[in-house]
């Protein structure tokens, strides 16, 4: 029998991978990764902690049988694509940033936009 590592060990991982960069680089395409880490851990930690074996999927189940709660896996849909759009703003705002200072570093933009005021 094969053991496979557990879902909410996987995704407190990521997530602190996630939060790792989000903390340790100055890069912004670096950080917008980093975001979309940690919105997968989330989602992951999300869909294993509601996991059950002997549970059968929810449509045509008879009432006897034990079934899935389908309400965490729609949340998570809901939750990647308005992840998805938080990530396309996110690069959209990314690129107005370089093109207006020239950078990809948050440090380098503060400091630019300080001198212009």
């Amino acid at each position: 029998m094969t053991k496979f590592i557990a879902g909410e060990a996987v995704a407190i991982a990521l997530f602190c991978i996630g939060l790792y960069g989000l903390l340790a680089r100055r890069n912004i395409i670096k950080t917008v990764i980093s975001i979309g880490i940690i919105e997968s851990a989330v989602i992951l930690y999300f869909l294993t902690i509601g996991f059950t074996e002997d549970a059968v999927p929810p449509i045509g189940a008879n009432i006897i049988v034990k079934t899935v709660d389908p309400v965490p896996q729609a949340l998570m849909i809901t939750t990647i694509v308005i992840g998805v759009a938080v990530t396309a703003v996110a690069l959209t705002m990314f690129l107005s940033l370089y093109h207006r200072y020239g950078t990809t570093n948050w440090k380098k933009v503060i400091k630019k936009r300080g001198e212009e005021e």
